[in-house]
């Protein structure tokens, strides 16, 4: 009887269930907690192994399958370039109405020491080190580094490629890529498995480290995110999903299990395989899925672009510096321009947000204070990113006329049943 019990608590409830036991055992004996850290690392690193092969297989049939439309690839890039243009946008300045308002530095001592803010102000990229990045010296050294954006790009021209080989070859390297994606799926189901073993560890590591008295130090700043990134996702996303009809039901249930991994994991790629499967699963092509939402983890992060609004800002009025609007919205340019690219991982925006302070001589300091709490943002932003890409494949594929509205949306823990869409001839 308890074996039949077990076997009917879904994937989400145990994800759940390791939430609470990981927070439980992270508050009781935080010491002990951080030794859980190996199991978290173990799901984190499973996770990040079938990127690469997996963005590579999906975004190569994509572009190769659909043979020599490429207006239809590039009018599907343009529409998605703009609508991440704009919704980043609305984000960013979301985020400086709220920290306006709510003045969240005010009042905060800027005593930490500058040497973690020095450090990673030193990785930032300018405009020119972030359009040399994208393009690989290796495509084997961007694998191995999970850099999304270089995959992206190789595999567009790979595919692009593809496109101009006729006859056998073509039809073999189609039939290649299109196995290869279904053997990542599968592994995807497997990896999935381990998922609540991983992620409660992952909060337990969290609880122990910061403690629940990081709710109480910057508290202020924390809802402030927190309600900011809650009125963008009314102000903005619902207005967006309305008007594209987009079933919302449907999407909330496809977009859950996801989002409570981006959540728990504060990494949007730890999310990526089981957000690709659901987007599917509610009626989203393939391609369409293949080729937006690994873009969108470089051009439409839009929970981490509000963030960075917030952050900036709160630097400035913790160290007693004023700031005019001409001032932050050149600040908020330049974060629209230096967030493009960054890495979907846990604190990759604190590299952006220490160059953006060392860029207006505003005070590294407030890096190593926001530290402390930065890994409680880090899961609202994170989540954020997640959904705002899901939604984002969901508008492309209605405005490419390719939505189905008849997709159940239901089956989407077990990869081998996902739709699939035929593969086009050659």
């Amino acid at each position: 009887m308890m074996l039949g019990f077990l076997r009917r608590v879904s994937l989400t409830q145990w994800i759940l269930i390791a939430m609470v036991v990981g927070t439980i055992i992270g508050y009781l004996a935080p010491e002990s907690a951080q030794q859980l850290k190996p199991l978290s690392t173990i799901f984190l690193r499973m996770i990040k192994s079938l990127i690469a092969p997996l963005i590579f297989g999906t975004l190569v049939v994509g572009i190769a399958g659909h043979g020599d439309d490429m207006k239809r690839v590039g009018r599907l890039a343009l529409k998605s370039l703009i609508y991440f243009e704009v919704v980043t946008t609305l984000a960013l300045f979301i985020g400086l109405a709220a920290v306006n308002i709510t003045k969240p530095g005010i009042g905060v001592g800027l005593a930490a020491p500058v040497k973690d803010g020095q450090e990673l102000a030193t990785k930032t990229q300018t405009l020119d080190d972030f359009l040399k990045h994208i393009v690989p010296d290796s495509v084997v050294r961007a694998a191995v580094d999970n850099e999304v954006l270089q995959i992206v790009f190789w595999s567009i021209l790979f595919g692009v490629a593809l496109t101009q080989v006729k006859g056998k070859p073509r039809e073999t390297m189609l039939h290649t890529l299109e196995s290869l994606t279904e053997v990542m799926f599968k592994f995807t189901g497997f990896v999935m498995k381990y998922a609540p073993v991983g992620i409660g560890a992952a909060i337990a590591v969290t609880v122990g480290h910061s403690g629940m008295q990081v709710l109480i130090n910057l508290a202020k700043l924390i809802l402030t995110l927190y309600g900011a990134l809650v009125v963008f996702m009314l102000v903005v996303l619902l207005p967006v999903a309305l008007i594209t009809r987009i079933p919302l039901r449907k999407f909330a249930r496809a977009v859950k299990e996801p989002a409570m991994i981006a959540f728990s994991t504060t990494s949007s790629e730890a999310a990526l395989p089981k957000a690709m499967l659901a987007m599917q699963s509610i009626g989203v092509p393939k391609r369409i899925v293949a080729f937006v939402m690994p873009t969108g983890y470089s051009f439409n992060l839009d929970g981490t672009t509000l963030y960075l609004a917030v952050a900036s800002v709160f630097a400035a009025q913790a160290a007693g510096i004023e700031l005019t609007l001409a001032q932050q919205l050149v600040m908020m340019l330049t974060l629209m321009l230096t967030s493009k690219g960054v890495a979907a991982v846990p604190r990759a925006s604190l590299v952006i947000l220490a160059g953006t302070l060392a860029t207006f001589g505003l005070p590294l300091e407030a890096v190593a204070v926001i530290l402390g709490v930065d890994e409680l943002m880090d899961m609202a932003r994170t989540t954020v990113n997640l959904v705002g890409n899901c939604l984002a494949s969901c508008v492309m594929a209605r405005w490419e006329g390719e939505f189905d509205d008849n997709a159940t949306g239901e089956i989407v823990n077990d990869p081998n049943s996902v739709r699939r869409e035929p593969m086009a001839s050659a």
